[in-house]
């Protein structure tokens, strides 16, 4: 495989390490309508960060990430754009995600993918219910691969969509934060992100923030479940037991940030680091743990 054919592969984002692509992928949140019921002040009102990219050691693009929540709902939207082999390649991406938030975790609504490249443009919009996922839309249509492992009903049921995998991941419940399996339908593939903990770091701040400076270094494990087809896994060119989210605690606003994702790959690694991070708690204190 080539370089090129790497890096298309990997910024299709309906792939393996969709999800961790996804941790650091959204843009500025518009808060759905309220319901009757009480607010939940253990999610932040905001969160806004920019990342960088970078793969085999050399920049290839940025992300920026704001969340909201009033509490009871939460939406998202999101963009991303990626340029590597001296601009011979370039991926531009949207992402759309809202919901409602139930006691711990978030209950999907709806969720949309948009994205193009040079000479492809396409999508997939997801439509859930209180049961899992309701409606598929993959724009340009095309029919499961005959290799690939059906996708059947039950696999739909209790799925978070990508976006809403983030919230499940970074929401303080109290417990070790690298003790997660999370399920997860993008449009394309089920899998799971089974993740476990691996040990600490410690952080060095240019100003310091008040905030905890002891990273949570999990193992993030890709099982896939269904879509996939199963040759892809028989030499792989993601080492799916060698990827990690590096969690940086911050008890304030009850949030683990996501201070950086790591995917080793046949040629190279790729890396995701956070340039700056703020947020804004429930009781509208500002923060800023990452400069």
């Amino acid at each position: 495989m080539t370089f090129q054919q790497l890096v298309r592969r990997y910024w299709n984002l309906r792939g393996p390490g969709c999800a961790l692509a996804a941790i650091v992928l959204a843009a500025p949140l518009t808060v759905a309508a309220g319901t009757a019921e009480a607010a939940d002040t253990s999610w932040p009102a905001s969160v806004a960060a920019k990342y960088k990219l970078y793969f085999g050691g050399f920049e290839v693009g940025s992300y920026r990430f704001q969340s909201t929540s009033d509490g009871k709902t939460y939406a998202t939207t999101g963009n991303a754009e990626v340029s590597a082999l001296f601009g011979a390649f370039r991926w531009k991406g949207g992402i759309e995600s809202r919901g409602t938030l139930a006691a711990t975790a978030p209950k999907p609504i709806g969720y949309k993918l948009s994205f193009k490249t040079k000479s492809k443009i396409g999508s997939v919009t997801l439509g859930f219910d209180k049961n899992g996922v309701k409606s598929v839309a993959v724009l340009p249509t095309k029919p499961p691969h005959p290799d690939a492992v059906p996708v059947k009903p039950e696999h739909l049921k209790s799925v978070f969509d990508p976006m809403s995998s983030i919230l499940v991941m970074t929401h303080d419940t109290g417990k070790n934060p690298c003790d997660h399996t999370i399920p997860i339908f993008d449009g394309k593939v089920r899998f799971n992100l089974v993740m476990s903990a691996k040990g600490e770091q410690r952080l060095k701040e240019a100003k310091p923030s008040g905030q905890p400076q002891e990273l949570k270094i999990c193992r993030v494990k890709y099982v896939p479940i269904a879509g996939y087809k199963p040759k892809d896994f028989a030499k792989p060119w993601v080492d799916y037991d060698g990827m990690e989210i590096a969690l940086r605690p911050v008890p304030s606003a009850n949030l683990y940030v996501p201070y950086s994702v790591t995917i080793p790959t046949t040629i190279g690694t790729a890396v995701m680091s956070a340039e700056s991070i703020n947020i804004t708690a429930s009781n509208r204190t500002e923060i800023a743990p990452s400069q």
